[in-house]
């Protein structure tokens, strides 16, 4: 190895000058590394086999979509550069030009296509979690390199939403790529701004930067992800340095991180937590009179409803048991975001009134209840309970909390075992939740998901329908608001609050920011200036 002549010399001052200049390289080099602490468990390198907000996130560095969201949750161009409707039941995607993949193959519309075939044909449930974004495609063709043609079964106004999901796969000249050869690390080829590198399940999950990249070019040479369940496993490696920014971070840790020197920030969640009812059952499970006589199922009657999510001091929840680090809720999404209701905002407590009217739904004196939820699910949701009853209390409901494993509570849910749970949504537009959680439930058409309630009401399917046919734009994100006035009106759900993800970083980083969705990113991290 020839040296430059300032470090010709003999001896120590040979062996000192040798050190600084190789101390300094790997300074340089640490320097471009980017070691981020994720309670994010990849499950799969398969970009296609789960939506589990894990796989969505850590694989956004390695694959790309035709559009992708922003963090109003509007849409932005990315592999596709515009889109059309041709017709009621056609639409075209324009792609961009100059895309290569890793392997510097270039990127065109053969590889959507087949991305699209691989989902809706190839993969198989348990597997196959996107199968629902490509459910009313009738079929995909490509006219030319650059150009997509996408025919639905019937109108089909949300395509380009639903398309935000899919990450785009190279096609494969041996055919379809399995799960198990993705999950090898063959065969992982995408057109993001970071290549794989190495991965070990549950443990680490190595990436290296994409000098190719079509758009920016990332900031970070190497990217490290460690899987780190525990938050205090965070917590620790955050303060001591050891990375450079953790994600998930609990509230009541905050203070002490800064302390140490880190920085902490949040962004509101684009998800509600709320309570639901029993609506469809003569009796509800778990709730009495005083004496534990069992009554006719209280929450069929909207004038409970109204009362008990009237008696929620929703303030006391974001400051005390969230330590500030949430936003109290009366809608799905945060305001502001695409499709949510300005005149919706949460209240203080009213307890005169909220007992003044369980009065006039026949309830001068209360009744008992078990309020059930998960422990440990999400931020805050035990403690929650125990604040909520004691709410409660104040209008004469007496309220016995319970919180079990979310395993426990899933099951209990879902078997009609409970009469009022805590409970949560969150997806990529308002109007997921609406259908998800409020909806008639329907079998053949998937509405009403996570309607354990049985809540039912046509006029606003109806009007849910009708919102829902709308393109993706100001039209359609003020139907969907004028949709949630009129629902909320009728209080089938009681919002509780959108919990904030909070995030940390440290002195190697000059600044990052979370996604709404949840989404913890290298490209969102910038370097400290040196």
């Amino acid at each position: 190895m020839k040296f430059p002549t300032c470090l010709r010399f003999t001896g120590i001052r040979t062996a000192a000058a040798m050190l600084a200049l190789f101390t300094a390289t790997a300074l340089a080099a640490a320097a471009q590394e980017l070691r981020v602490a994720t309670s994010y468990k990849l499950m799969t390198l398969d970009p296609h086999y789960s939506t589990l907000n894990e796989n969505s996130s850590l694989l956004s560095h390695i694959y790309e979509r035709l559009v992708y969201q922003d963090e109003h949750l509007n849409l932005q161009p990315g592999l596709a550069t515009s889109w059309r409707r041709l017709s009621d039941t056609s639409w075209e995607f324009k792609l961009r030009e100059n895309v290569r993949f890793h392997d510097g193959s270039p990127f065109t519309s053969d590889d959507v296509v087949y991305t699209i075939e691989r989902i809706r044909n190839f993969l198989k449930p348990p597997s196959g979690g996107f199968q629902a974004y490509t459910k009313g495609i009738a079929s995909v063709s490509a006219p030319d390199p650059l150009t997509v043609i996408i025919d639905t079964d019937g109108s089909q106004p949300t395509l380009p939403l639903s398309l935000s999901a899919i990450f785009i796969m190279h096609r494969d000249a041996s055919g379809f790529a399995t799960t198990e050869a993705l999950n090898a690390g063959t065969a992982l080829v995408g057109t993001g701004p970071y290549k794989f590198k190495s991965w070990r399940s549950g443990e680490i999950l190595e990436l290296t930067r994409n000098d190719d990249y079509w758009g920016d070019r990332p900031s970070w040479s190497e990217v490290k992800f460690r899987i780190v369940e525990s938050p205090a496993a965070r917590v620790a490696a955050l303060s001591t340095g050891d990375v450079d920014i953790a994600d998930f971070l609990p509230a009541r840790d905050v203070e002490a991180i800064k302390q140490r020197g880190a920085k902490v920030e949040s962004v509101p969640a684009a998800r509600l937590n709320f309570l639901q009812f029993e609506l469809a059952k003569e009796a509800a499970p778990g709730v009495t009179d005083k004496s534990g006589n069992t009554i006719p199922n209280p929450f069929r009657d909207q004038k409970v409803r109204q009362a008990l999510s009237m008696a929620i001091d929703r303030g006391i929840l974001v400051e005390k048991i969230l330590s500030g680090f949430g936003t109290a809720a009366a809608q799905f999404f945060p305001n502001g975001l695409a499709g949510t209701s300005s005149n919706l905002t949460a209240q203080p407590p009213r307890y005169d009134e909220a007992k003044a009217l369980l009065a006039e739904a026949g309830f001068p004196d209360g009744f008992k209840l078990v309020l059930n939820g998960p422990a440990g699910r999400y931020p805050g949701d035990g403690e929650t309970l125990q604040a909520v009853a004691q709410s409660w209390a104040r209008i004469g409901v007496s309220v016995q909390p319970v919180a079990v494993p979310f395993s426990v509570f899933n099951t209990k849910r879902g078997a009609g075992e409970y009469g009022v749970w805590y409970g949560g949504c969150s997806g990529e537009s308002v109007d997921v939740c609406l259908e998800a959680v409020l909806a008639s439930p329907d079998a053949e058409s998937g509405a009403g998901a996570l309607n354990y309630g049985q809540y039912r009401n046509p006029a606003f399917d109806e009007m849910l329908e009708k919102a829902r046919a709308l393109d993706v734009g100001p039209a359609r994100d003020k139907a969907l608001a004028d949709v949630t006035d009129f629902v909320m009106k009728d209080q089938p759900i009681a919002p509780l609050y959108h919990f904030h993800h909070i995030f940390g970083y440290g002195e190697r980083v000059g600044s990052y920011v979370m996604h709404p969705r949840g989404w913890t990113t290298a490209m969102q991290a910038s370097p400290a200036a040196k």
